[in-house]
């Protein structure tokens, strides 16, 4: 009787952690999901990225002053990205993605996309906490590795060289 109730109760411990366990870590390559860019018409997918570069997935919120932070650490490092593709998303409104595009001139740099979730995937997808919420991924889009809250910018090339 008591190793049916032990098998029982490890059985269970072990569901529970595979339910606890993020989307990412099951799936560790780039989510699949469909980003709005500030034209708010057309969409941007695994498909649009840069297949030579290794890519940082930034989760943000405009209005989040330590997101506003990195993007000027990131801006002010921009040369040390210029291999790297910089995906921005958002699940704030496309008026605030443009805004903020507009605020950090973020058009004039071909390395950065700015996009609206508009289904809220990636903030699922991650179980993000805390914004910023960055994801590094290597050429080959697999995970390298993921961070809550802001990072300085050498840590950041250190998990993007990887």
């Amino acid at each position: 009787m008591a190793i049916a109730i032990l098998l029982t109760l490890s059985a269970s411990a072990q569901k529970d952690s595979v339910v606890n366990v993020p989307p990412y870590k099951k799936f560790p390559f780039f989510p699949p999901a469909k980003l709005l860019l500030s034209d708010s018409i057309t969409t941007f997918t695994k498909a649009d990225l840069d297949k030579k570069k290794a890519v940082m997935v930034m989760v943000f919120n405009p209005d989040c002053g330590h997101c506003q932070h990195e993007t000027e650490a990131i801006l002010q490092n921009i040369d040390s990205f210029a291999n790297v593709q910089i995906v921005m998303a958002t699940f704030m409104p496309i008026a605030s993605v443009r805004s903020f595009i507009e605020k950090y001139e973020l058009n004039k740099y071909k390395n950065i996309v700015v996009t609206q979730d508009p289904q809220y995937f990636l903030p699922t997808f991650y179980m993000v906490g805390n914004l910023p919420f960055l994801a590094f991924y290597n050429k080959k889009k697999e995970l390298i590795s993921v961070f809550e809250g802001s990072m300085p910018i050498d840590k950041a090339l250190i998990e993007l060289a990887k």
